[in-house]
C-alpha cells in the first residue's frame, strides 16, 4: 500500500497535543523537499512543570490500578499501532526522509517493545524471596516500586521506536512519563501517543513538551525522578552531571563509530549485500549503523568490489512505498555534516569507490552512500561519528588485527561479524568490546531482540534498555527482612559468646552445600 506525507493541516491538528502554550511556534522542514512541513509549538519551562505535576497526579493511579489493568491497556496499545501503522509510516518517512522499508522497522520495534512490555512486567517486578543472611531465623524478600515520574528526551532519527522503547516500559511498570520530543521527530510521537490515549492511556500520565534543548532539556531533568537520554556523547554527558546533583539516576544510549569485521571466510556478494544494509539504513542516521568495516586480505577484493557494486545499485528516491532503498538525510545540518566529511577525506587522500556526490534533483539533502578506502586518522570521517552514509573500508591481515582496529575507539555501542561459519564468528564477536555485537547481520539481530538489554561500553552510553533490565530501571528496590522468632539473635557481649561458634560453622556448612 503506498502512503501519503503528512499534511499541515493534519500535522497542526495533532500538536494540538502538546503541552506548549507561550512561545511562538517555529517552522519544521520536510527531508524530501525542503519545505515546511509545518508550525510546531514550543514549550517553556512552565509548560514542563504542568506536565510534570498532571503526569504525577495521574500516576498514583494508574500504579494502583494494577498490572492486569497496564497489561490490558498496553496490549490495546499495540493492536491499534499495528491498526494505524499506513499513519505511522506516513508520519516517519514525513519527519525524518527515510523509506518506507525502514520506518516499517520503527513500526515493527515499537510494538514488539510494547508487547514485551506488557506481558513482562508483572513477572520481572512480582515481589521475590531472597535467600537470607541466617536461613531459618530470617527470611527476606525484595518488592519494587514504580520511580515515579520517568523523563524521556528523543532524537529525530528514530522518534517511533526509540520513544516507545523507553515510554512501554516506563508505563507497564507504573510509571507516568514527560517527553520531550525532538522538533523533527514531535509529530510521529503524538500520532504514536493517541494509540496508547484510545486504549486506555490517560491523557495527563504521558506529557509531550518541545522545544529549545537547553531550556526544555534541562526542564525535564529537573522536574523527572529518573532520566532516559538517547542521543549525542557531548550531550549525554551534560544529562548525566544534571541528572547527578539531583541523585537521580540516567540511562543513556549515546554516539557510536560502530565497526564491522568481514572475515575471509564470508560470501563476498552476501557479506556485500548485509554490510550495505547495515551501514546505510536511514541514511545511516541510527546511532547502531556501520561507519568502519574491517576486510581480512583473503576475501578482499571480492569483498570491495561486490561491496562498490551493491552501493551503486541502491535506488535513492522520496516514495512513500517499498520502491526504494535509501532516503533522504533528515537536516540541512546532517547534510552539511556528510559533505564536510567526504570533502576532508577526498582532500587528503581518500580514494572513493562508489557515492559521494549530491543529490538535488531528487530531493536537497540527498546523498549517494559512499564507500571510502584509504582513510587514514588525520580526516574527520576517520574515528568522528559521521552519522550519515559514509563508511570506511580498511583491510587487514587476520582476524586479531580486525578486532583490534575495531576496538580502538572511544565508543562502543555496536559493532557487526560477518563469516561463513557461525562458531567463528560467535568466537570473534565475543573479543570484540561494544553493548551488542551482531553476527551476520549489521543491528537488527540485538536491535529486535527486546528481551535482551541494549546499550552501550566506553563514551557509548550508560546503562540499558529492553529486557530485564530495562524494566527494572524505573523501579526502586525495597528489601524488607523480618525475623521468624525460631531463634532470638545476640543483642549484648553475652548473648554472642555462645552463638558465635554455631554462626561460625553456619557459615563452613552453607559454603559446603554451595548455598548463596
Amino acid at each position: 500500500m503506498s502512503g501519503s506525507p503528512v499534511d499541515r493541516a493534519t500535522a497542526q491538528e495533532l500538536t494540538r497535543d502538546l503541552t506548549a502554550t507561550a512561545r511562538k511556534p517555529i517552522a519544521v522542514i520536510a527531508p524530501f523537499t525542503g519545505e515546511t512541513l509545518h508550525d510546531l509549538p514550543q514549550s517553556t519551562g512552565a509548560d514542563v512543570e504542568v506536565a510534570a505535576e498532571a503526569a504525577r497526579e495521574a500516576q498514583r493511579a494508574w500504579w494502583a490500578a494494577g498490572f492486569a489493568h497496564r497489561r490490558k491497556v498496553l496490549l490495546r496499545a499495540h493492536d491499534l499501532l499495528l491498526e494505524r501503522r499506513e499513519e505511522l509510516l506516513d508520519a516517519v518517512q514525513t519527519e525524518t526522509g527515510k523509506t518506507r522499508g525502514q520506518a516499517f522497522e520503527e513500526v515493527f520495534q515499537a510494538a514488539s517493545a510494547t508487547r514485551y512490555a506488557a506481558l513482562s512486567a508483572r513477572k520481572v517486578l512480582a515481589p521475590a524471596q531472597r535467600r537470607s543472611g541466617i536461613p531459618v531465623v530470617l527470611r527476606t524478600r525484595v518488592i519494587y516500586e514504580p520511580r515515579g515520574l520517568v523523563g524521556v528526551i528523543t532524537p529525530w532519527n528514530y522518534p517511533l521506536s526509540l520513544s516507545i522503547m523507553d515510554v512501554a516500559p516506563a508505563l507497564a511498570s507504573g510509571n507516568g512519563v514527560v517527553q520531550k520530543a525532538d522538533d523533527q521527530g514531535a509529530l510521529t510521537i503524538l500520532t504514536a501517543r493517541r494509540a496508547f490515549l484510545d486504549a486506555g492511556v490517560p491523557a495527563a500520565l504521558w506529557g509531550v513538551v518541545c522545544g529549545p534543548g537547553a531550556e526544555i532539556g534541562n526542564a525535564v531533568v529537573d522536574a523527572v525522578d529518573y532520566v532516559c537520554f538517547t542521543g549525542s556523547t557531548a550531550t549525554g554527558k551534560v544529562v548525566a552531571e544534571r541528572a547527578s546533583r539531583r541523585l537521580i539516576g540516567v540511562s543513556l544510549e549515546l554516539g557510536g563509530k560502530n565497526p564491522m569485521i568481514v572475515l575471509d571466510d564470508a560470501n563476498p556478494a552476501k557479506a556485500a549485500a548485509d554490510a550495505a544494509y547495515g551501514c546505510f539504513s536511514a541514511s545511516g542516521q541510527l546511532c547502531v549503523s556501520m561507519e568502519r568495516v574491517y576486510v581480512e586480505k583473503g576475501v578482499a577484493d571480492a569483498f570491495i568490489a561486490a561491496f562498490a557494486e551493491r552501493t551503486r545499485s541502491l535506488k535513492l528516491g522520496t516514495a512513500f512505498d517499498y520502491s526504494t532503498d535509501v532516503g533522504s538525510l533528515a537536516t540541512k545540518a546532517q547534510f552539511e555534516r556528510v559533505t564536510a566529511h567526504i570533502d576532508d577525506a577526498v582532500k587528503k587522500g581518500a580514494t572513493v569507490l562508489a557515492g559521494g556526490k549530491p543529490r538535488p534533483e531528487i530531493g536537497p539533502y540527498f546523498i549517494e552512500p559512499t564507500v571510502l578506502t584509504g582513510v587514514t586518522s588525520e580526516m574527520s570521517c576517520d574515528r568522528a561519528e559521521t552519522f550519515g552514509a559514509l563508511v570506511a573500508v580498511h583491510v587487514v591481515d587476520n582476524a586479531d588485527q580486525a578486532i583490534a582496529l575495531a576496538n580502538d575507539s572511544e565508543f562502543g555501542l555496536n559493532a557487526s561479524v560477518l563469516s561463513g561459519s557461525k562458531r567463528r564468528g560467535l568466537q570473534v564477536a565475543a573479543r570484540v568490546d561494544a553493548g551488542s555485537i551482531n553476527v551476520n547481520e549489521g543491528y537488527r539481530g540485538s536491535f529486535s531482540a527486546v528481551d535482551a538489554p541494549m546499550g552501550g561500553v566506553k563514551l557509548s552510553g550508560l546503562g540499558r534498555r529492553n529486557g530485564r533490565e530495562g524494566l527494572l530501571r524505573f523501579m526502586e528496590a525495597h528489601t524488607i527482612s523480618h525475623a521468624t522468632g525460631i531463634l532470638q539473635l545476640p543483642r549484648t557481649g553475652a548473648e554472642f559468646r555462645p552463638l558465635t561458634g554455631p554462626l561460625l560453622l553456619l557459615l563452613r556448612v552453607l559454603k559446603g552445600l554451595r548455598r548463596r
